[in-house]
């Protein structure tokens, strides 16, 4: 069912990237399951906190003045921390409980740092760095990589490979792509990280059909998506929807017809089609 919210972020991603609202669609991902949350209200929020920012700032900022106003206010003044010991709570996935709880994960604290940031004329966008997303500030003279997550501190390269060490091992190909890696995400991308953050607490819970409403907004965003269309018909058998199912693995096998599990997906259709019958 179509709901209000879902209408919205439809209008609003169906447009020019440069034209995207990445705070107002945040907020939608969080009123289709929060259908009373007043989005106009929390953007007033980012407003203010920008505001706040502001008035701390010198005469003529410069970009770093700027930078640190924003860590000082954000992150000791009004208390956002990062959530480690509740990582996988799907409230850290919604942009007005973070700001409400003052916690979140690496994804929504960086929206959240971006927009107040955007707000107060820093260059920011994100960064989809593996396992742990971050927040870049191209600045007139360099660039700077800062980690919200981790109160707006700024991070070398260095300290990025000992991360990826870290969490896939000392082999991992991730190290020697930190340049690519790095790279600006766009606010579409952004987006669709964020509800596959979400897809994956939902269906580690067993909740399918939230679920199947994340899966539905990705394929929003991204149509050809084929692992996310490859998952809804998973998601879609669970429920026992085989139609649905049958038909989403037909497209999965259409946009990656070489790809490794295709034998799997064909016994998949085999097994839902013969459930039909």
């Amino acid at each position: 069912m179509t709901t209000p919210a879902r209408e919205r972020f439809t209008a609003l991603v169906s447009g020019p990237e440069a034209e995207l609202d990445l705070a107002e669609a945040a907020l939608l991902i969080a009123q289709e399951e929060q259908p009373n949350l007043d989005v106009a209200h929390y953007l007033q929020r980012l407003d203010q906190l920008a505001e706040a920012v502001r008035a701390k700032l010198p005469d003529s900022p410069t970009p770093q003045d700027r930078i640190q106003a924003l860590n000082t206010h954000l992150f000791f003044e009004e208390g956002l921390r990062g959530n480690a010991g509740e990582y996988y709570d799907p409230r850290n996935s919604f942009l007005n409980e973070v700001l409400e709880r003052k916690t979140g994960i690496p994804i929504t604290l960086s929206v959240l740092y971006m927009e107040v940031g955007r707000r107060l004329g820093l260059s920011l966008a994100g960064v989809g760095f593996p396992g742990h997303f971050l927040v870049k500030h191209v600045g007139p003279d360099e660039e700077q990589i800062l980690d919200p997550f981790a109160g707006g501190a700024a991070v070398t390269e260095e300290q990025l490979a000992a991360k990826l060490k870290s969490m896939y091992g000392d082999n991992n190909p991730f190290v020697a792509q930190i340049p690519q890696l790095l790279t600006p995400a766009t606010k579409k991308e952004i987006l669709i990280r964020m509800l596959r953050n979400l897809k994956g607490v939902y269906l580690q819970k067993g909740d399918f059909e939230r679920a199947l409403s994340i899966i539905d907004r990705i394929l929003l965003l991204a149509p050809d998506f084929a692992l996310e269309v490859r998952d809804r018909g998973a998601v879609q058998q669970r429920l026992g929807r085989m139609q649905g199912a049958v038909r989403d693995f037909k497209k999965y096998l259409q946009l990656a017809p070489k790809a490794e599990d295709a034998a799997n997906i064909r016994a998949l259709i085999q097994r839902s089609v013969a459930q039909l019958n």
